[in-house]
């Protein structure tokens, strides 16, 4: 079977076609958001080279590239390119593929990318991307929202430019700022406009994934010592939401499995007396349902904004903007390196920084008289401090160095991060992950990757990218995409091609049986 149709013999109207079809996909991509996005256009065929004629900031990089200028990045040594560069990311292929599409990205230049995409289809890979909603993810969840934000590169996928088709949407363009609902219409746009789209399979549910039973003659291979044996290849079992309400469930057999699921799914929580009661919220769009129904304005007790990363500082700028008092908490010093404002450009995020600055300047322990000394009245600062209960009095309880103190405020806002849900993998995914005894988490304990192909220390054939190893920004995430599809050309061309059983053998539908 040609590359060009395996996915449209899978696919029917963007619908899984039912599991008594026997075909086994080379990459299944399970997550449609930023990550899968990039990891589809870089299957399809759209490949990096060194741009003729490039320039770049870093000279030695630039030196290794042209030593085989005709070579695609894919084809290269990742680890040899990446030897010296240092960014934002903890993974080395994640700051060589920004450091290339992004030059100077840090101090918001619009440098020249130092890469050239060409189109070649015969290198693209046979894969399909389930995602929950359109492509897009988690950004079409938040249409709706009064956030917005700055309009920089960082989020921006290669070949589209975002500042550019942002302001080819809008009549009018008053400021440098996009809608969450204008990013998630730019990565549908994305998917279109490179025709990816028939790889992607919207509304879908993934609920199991296994290993596939091997099969030998046509039947399940059992060993008399320890039962059936797993094979190769992923068995990957959902369903998909119709329009008309109804779950039409699918089974789909992989060679190669990539977790691009993102991690805003569950909500973490304190794990504290009375998080449970009703004027506790772990989600922004919570707030902004309390806000719109008038439970808080300007005259109302502090709402209470527990954790410090952005959707927190998302949830200060709100309450501020409305005029709203804030209480704001955290565990860490405002100077800790790790806080993600000490590592945010301040020319691409002013108002990130300004948040960094309101912590800073409006600590508690400047409170003199019912006053405050700094700049911004109606913020508190509490760093180093940790909720310890609430109470159903609408009061609070914190615990930092000088002791205990209570807060009575109107309602609080707990956004401390998220885990991803990862309900369809064994035990939750929790021996993928770097501490095998605790919960998958983007920060704590990212998936166990080798470092420049992105695929599972654990489960060879299994790969996961974006927040589930750690890369939080679009900007990064991009790196995950390459290393997994430079790892899946390196094979192909070394086994001569990945295999597209399509046989309708019994050997071959072993491993969708129901």
């Amino acid at each position: 079977m040609s590359r060009n149709t395996l996915a449209d013999m899978l696919l029917v109207k963007d619908r899984i076609l039912p599991n008594d079809l026997c075909v086994t996909v080379p990459v299944v991509i399970i997550g449609n958001g930023p990550s899968g996005i990039c990891l589809s256009y870089l299957l399809s065929g759209y490949t990096p080279y060194l741009a003729p004629g490039a320039t770049h900031p870093n000279p030695l990089l630039l030196r290794k590239l042209e030593e085989r200028p005709d070579v695609s990045l894919l084809e290269q040594d990742l680890e040899y390119l990446s030897e010296g560069l240092e960014g934002r990311s903890s993974n080395p292929a994640a700051v060589l593929f920004d450091t290339l599409l992004l030059p100077d990205g840090d101090f918001g230049q619009d440098c020249a990318s130092a890469l050239q995409w060409r189109r070649e289809r015969e290198r693209s890979v046979p894969h399909l991307v389930l995602g929950k909603g359109p492509p897009g993810g988690a950004w079409h969840a938040m249409e709706g929202s009064m956030r917005t934000v700055s309009l920089a590169n960082w989020m921006e996928l290669p070949g589209l430019k975002l500042k550019d088709w942002v302001r080819d949407k809008r009549r009018n363009l008053r400021n440098d700022r996009a809608t969450p609902a204008e990013i998630a219409s730019y990565y549908q746009h994305f998917v279109s406009e490179t025709g990816l789209q028939s790889n992607f399979v919207s509304h879908t549910v993934v609920t199991s994934m296994r290993r596939a039973l091997r099969s030998e003659g046509g039947r399940r291979s059992v060993d008399p010592e320890h039962g059936e044996r797993p094979g190769t290849t992923w068995e990957v079992r959902g369903y998909q939401k119709s329009r008309e309400g109804l779950e039409l469930p699918f089974a789909v057999s992989a060679e190669n499995v990539v977790l691009a699921t993102g991690t805003h799914d569950k909500p973490a929580r304190l794990g504290v007396e009375g998080e449970d009661l009703p004027f506790i919220c772990h989600s922004f769009w919570e707030f902004e349902a309390a806000i719109a129904r008038g439970q808080v304005d300007q005259h109302s007790d502090p709402v209470l904004i527990v954790g410090a990363g952005l959707t927190a500082a998302d949830g200060v700028l709100t309450a501020h903007h409305l005029n709203t008092p804030v209480c704001h908490a955290f565990r860490r010093a405002v100077t800790d390196p790790a806080l993600i404002f000490n590592q945010l450009p301040k020319v691409l995020y002013p108002e990130y920084h300004k948040v960094h600055q309101m912590m800073q300047q409006q600590q508690q322990q400047q409170e003199v008289d019912g006053g405050f000394t700094g700049s911004y009245p109606g913020y508190v600062s509490y760093p180093k401090h940790r909720v310890v209960a609430f109470k159903p009095d609408h009061k609070c309880v914190l615990e930092g160095a000088g002791g205990r103190l209570v807060l009575k405020i109107s309602m609080a806002l707990v956004l401390i991060g998220a885990h991803p849900n990862l309900s369809f993998l064994q035990d939750s995914g929790r021996y993928l992950g770097i501490d095998p005894q605790q919960p998958i988490s983007c920060r704590g304990n990212p998936v166990d990757v080798h470092p420049f192909t992105y695929e599972s220390v654990q489960e060879p054939g299994l790969f996961a990218m974006g927040p589930l190893v750690g890369d939080n920004f679009v900007r990064f995430l991009k790196g995950g995409a390459l290393g997994i599809a430079s790892t899946l050309s390196k094979r192909s061309s070394k086994e001569g091609g990945l295999s597209e059983d399509s046989s309708g053998q019994a050997g071959s539908c072993s491993s969708l049986d129901t």
